[in-house]
């Protein structure tokens, strides 16, 4: 490996950073992460912190995971790859299948189509929503309805479905016929809402006289994370994704759960949906499905929607969708390996136990320091402060004091995420109770040596 200097000297040169302005990178170098175990991330100058990202949501078993490093380097040595494309397969990802099929049974999941990542999902799930509608002689039915606030990845489809301008304004126009309703988020709405269950009663009313404006006729599919991740950790009121599932059925619209962040475990239970009791027409899944070690992702179907496809006999219920890595050999060894060793370990169970912890550790920390106006969470290790400059207006810190706290953490030994006011955190699902005090108590100190 370059030494430490060459290395920070280079970062910035040939690499652009996804999410991040260019020259920004070359002023301010990102860290330089080298190393890994369990939930501890190395730097390239030797220090240690323990990753409250957990990568980016989807480290859920750590960076030790022997059992699915195994797994790559046996497939590897076995098949390194082969196409799933008509007239070909392997073995893995038929075994891979059934699992996924056993694994999501209550929500009600029976096929899968094989991706390479979550924003991959989602353009599937979209497409697959409007092939299904035409296939049912319905082909007017090409809209689609989501969340202010959601992320759905980055291709031009989840972008237009997107509900945060971040995401959006540098690349529109995007795709026609996509609508945004309020999110359920208390701390922030359009109806000055704070009641959760009030709120989300007023969001389903939004989407209700949505589709009565649109036309239920015109409406292909409603996509929603079951709790908002990117957007700041918004988890709904436990009605709210219950109440979307009846009205979608009601109306003849598909109900697609972005499970991108929130399957495996994550939410202290095995998926967004079974935290809700919800079963979805689809749901697409990654991150976490290989433990962040291979891309690869998964759309799920249920008996409803595949059925339509598979008595078709006009032809027209052929998938023309796919991507050289859809069904990976590699990819689909390490998400056997991966799931077998979630379930094992049970870490739903300690994400709940976990995610209690931080939750009420960054409660008592908003006792303690103003620039918290909000900490949301309790479901799994999921969880967020929102940052502000006043709690009355609650207006959003200077920059500067959002960088100083994170650099501060950093330097306490706790990667964080900060995203706008947000300091997300989504560490590992194998944290222990002690690493789990030791990221409460980085916060703390950063938030005390950066008061308002």
């Amino acid at each position: 490996m370059k030494d430490s200097n060459f290395l920070k000297a280079h970062n910035a040169e040939y690499i652009w950073h996804p999410m991040a302005h260019p020259a920004e990178m070359k002023a301010k170098p990102p860290a330089i992460i080298t190393g890994g175990e369990g939930c501890v991330i190395r730097d390239v100058d030797g220090a240690e912190m323990i990753d409250a990202v957990g990568g980016l949501w989807n480290v859920n078993l750590g960076y030790s995971c022997d059992v699915v490093k195994q797994a790559i380097t046996d497939q590897l040595n076995e098949l390194p790859y082969y196409s799933t494309f008509r007239g070909t397969t392997n073995d893995k990802v038929i075994e891979l299948s059934e699992m996924l099929q056993e694994f999501f049974e209550p929500e009600g999941m029976v096929r899968s189509f094989f991706t390479s990542g979550g924003s991959d999902s989602i353009e599937i799930a979209l497409r697959l929503a409007r092939q299904y509608h035409k296939l049912r002689g319905e082909k007017g039915r090409v809209k689609y309805l989501s969340l202010k606030k959601g992320y759905h990845g980055t291709h031009t489809g989840g972008a237009s479905i997107n509900g945060n301008a971040n995401f959006r304004t540098q690349y529109e126009p995007l795709m026609s016929g996509c609508y945004h309703i309020p999110s359920p988020y208390p701390y922030r709405n359009p109806f000055n809402e704070t009641d959760p269950e009030k709120l989300a009663a007023f969001c389903i009313a939004a989407l209700e006289d949505e589709i009565a404006f649109q036309g239920a006729d015109t409406i292909a599919a409603f996509i929603m994370e079951p709790i908002l991740g990117a957007g700041g950790v918004i988890p709904p009121h436990e009605s709210f994704m219950p109440a979307v599932s009846t009205i979608c059925e009601k109306h003849g619209i598909l109900l697609i759960a972005d499970e991108v962040i929130t399957a495996y475990g994550r939410t202290g239970a095995w998926s967004g949906s079974r935290l809700w009791g919800v079963q979805p027409d689809m749901m697409c899944t990654a991150k976490a499905i290989t433990n962040g070690y291979f891309p690869f992702g998964a759309v799920m179907l249920n008996e409803k929607v595949a059925e339509v496809f598979e008595k078709d006999t006009s032809g027209a219920g052929a998938i023309g969708s796919g991507y050289t890595y859809s069904g990976h050999p590699v990819g689909a060894a390490a998400a056997v390996a991966c799931i077998k060793e979630t379930q094992r370990l049970a870490v739903n169970e300690n994400a709940a136990a976990r995610g209690r912890q931080m939750f009420n550790g960054l409660k008592a920390l908003a006792e303690k320091h103003e620039i918290i106006g909000d900490v949301r969470g309790g479901h799994g290790l999921m969880t967020a402060i929102e940052l502000t400059s006043n709690r009355t207006t609650k207006a959003a810190p200077d920059k500067a004091i959002a960088g100083a706290i994170y650099n501060d953490t950093c330097a306490n030994g706790v990667m964080v995420r900060v995203s706008g006011p947000n300091v997300i955190l989504s560490p590992p699902l194998i944290i222990t109770e002690a690493e789990t005090a030791k990221v409460i108590a980085a916060l703390d100190a950063a938030m005390t040596s950066n008061p308002l």
